[in-house]
């Protein structure tokens, strides 16, 4: 995978987007830090969002069978959407 500037990346989107439409993938830095992946778009994987359903339901029964509810696992004040996006930058 080829490492790209973001100003780069910017600057030459179009021809950028011509090569991940031939395969080719990019990570695109900020200051010399991977911030994200260019690459080809692979379609929805609907069997692939079905398994990790399938896996959330499971985990989620284990934990109930110990007797783990949600509100044990959220601080005060903290919604579920918070707990998802712990760690993710706004």
């Amino acid at each position: 995978m080829s490492k790209i500037g973001a100003y780069d990346a910017k600057t030459h989107l179009p021809e950028l987007l011509e090569r991940v439409q031939k395969g080719e993938r990019f990570t695109i830095t900020k200051h010399g830090r991977p911030v994200a992946e260019l690459l080809p778009y692979s379609g929805y994987d609907a069997e692939r969002a079905r398994r990790a359903l399938v896996r959330m339901r499971s985990a989620r029964e284990a934990l109930a069978r110990r007797g783990v509810r949600l509100k044990d696992v959220l601080k005060r004040g903290e919604s579920l959407r918070d707990l998802a996006h712990e760690g993710h930058r706004i």
